[in-house]
């Protein structure tokens, strides 16, 4: 074996490739022949899209678990552990098992040179062959057309919004985005469209490759009730009072929707009881997605990083008010457009704690300083997780709120710096 640590794996992994992203699908596809890993021999559900994709893989692990399955799911990136993108029956892979994949692969691939990404999505892929899993779950790291889970031909592609991030990679458009992420659906085999206002290239290319499209609004649909309880009407069957998703934000109620439509193109191989969706539906946990610390100073982490997903976050903020003032923690890739996002916030966020984040990719703090100065918001401070998470501890007040937001690398340092300094 070469490393005997799985960090050591990973620093040697970040080098390896001349390019960290490289889309294409020839290198792995190659590496995963020679490993015997296609085609599968288990379902496979593919999740693209721009925002929902975490949410809908931790609602198809929960309800298929639920179910009787053993779940192989796949997703990216991590918050605390890289352990976090490899779960096998709804546990994350130990350093052994993910360490022994990475030396299987690393003597397979010879010459052939591959990014982390595509030697995490490999480890993935030959874990649930190695662990028999009954279905594999696959969320899309990038795009979708080149992205290396793509190299797998899915059951049930769904996709579960189309807006506009990653535009250097992607395009600058949402048909353009929807092009590339439309990528992964499969001739003669179902997608679902689970988000709002497709781009009419879905359709076009689904009706080219003869792609059965289910879309929601109109192949299914899902009404909610005040109580929080939900109907679901799909293309065979329904479901009545259904709980209402254990994920918070009223936009979970579209990707389980979606999550159902994809589950029930899979009824033949893979057949889920009422009693199996509703369990899942109450058990579904994902951290960074509207993940709420409770105490006197509530904090909420969020990593949106897209207008998309930061409006989604200023409706939980409306949605859930607070009597105290509300501090806002942001770290943010340099390559993002910030100013979208603060419009979104605006009116929300008594005062700015710019993240110094450990991230060569990232926005410095004075650069997002200068751009809330200029648009004349209130900026109290910046340093690293460990300073904001102290002097936050030492000037907010109960009833305050505290939302941490603009990346997983944000919500990550945060939640470290949380957990090392203690409650």
């Amino acid at each position: 074996m070469r490393y005997h640590t799985l960090d050591a794996w990973l620093e040697w992994q970040a080098g390896l490739h001349p390019r960290a992203i490289d889309p294409g699908l020839e290198r792995v596809s190659a590496v995963a022949d020679r490993l015997g890993l296609r085609p599968a021999t288990v379902p496979v559900i593919t999740v693209a899209g721009t925002n929902g994709k975490g949410s809908s893989v931790a609602l198809l692990v929960a309800i298929l678990e639920a179910g009787g399955y053993r779940t192989g799911a796949y997703t990216s990136p991590h918050l605390l552990r890289y352990n976090e993108r490899i779960r096998i029956g709804g546990a994350e892979a130990d350093d052994e098992a993910i360490m022994a994949a990475f030396d299987a692969i690393d003597r397979a691939r010879g010459e052939i040179s591959l990014s982390y990404f595509e030697f995490g999505t490999l480890a993935a892929l030959w874990l649930f062959r190695e662990q028999n899993v009954d279905v594999c779950l696959l969320e899309v790291g990038l795009g979708g057309r080149l992205d290396a889970v793509n190299m797998m031909d899915p059951d049930v592609a769904l996709l579960t919004s189309i807006g506009l991030d990653h535009a250097e990679w992607l395009g600058h458009d949402r048909n353009a985005i929807g092009r590339e992420k439309a990528g992964i659906m499969r001739r003669d085999r179902p997608a679902v469209f689970a988000g709002p206002a497709m781009p009419e290239v879905i359709r076009e290319m689904a009706t080219a490759q003869r792609t059965p499209l289910i879309v929601a609004g109109e192949g299914y649909h899902w009404r909610v009730h005040g109580s929080g309880a939900w109907d679901w009407q799909g293309c065979h069957g329904s479901q009545e009072g259904l709980p209402a998703p254990a994920l918070p934000g009223d936009m979970q109620y579209r990707n389980a929707a979606g999550v159902l439509t994809a589950l029930e193109c899979m009824q033949g191989p893979l057949p889920v009881s009422r009693e199996a969706l509703a369990a899942g539906l109450q058990r579904v946990q994902l951290s960074g997605r509207l993940q709420v610390l409770p105490g006197p100073v509530e904090w909420l982490l969020d990593v949106a990083h897209n207008a998309d997903a930061v409006s989604i976050l200023a409706s939980e903020l409306r949605r859930r008010p607070v009597t105290g003032r509300c501090h806002a923690v942001l770290g943010i890739m340099a390559r993002k457009d910030l100013d979208p996002l603060l419009e979104v916030l605006r009116g929300h966020i008594d005062v700015w704690w710019p993240l110094a984040l450990h991230d060569a990719d990232a926005r410095s703090a004075p650069q997002v300083i200068r751009e809330l100065e200029l648009r004349g918001e209130a900026v109290a401070g910046s340093g690293d997780a460990p300073a904001l998470v102290q002097r936050l501890r030492q000037e907010t007040r109960p009833g305050d709120r505290v939302v941490v937001f603009g990346s997983f690398r944000t919500v990550e340092e945060v939640l470290h710096a949380v957990q090392e300094l203690g409650e």
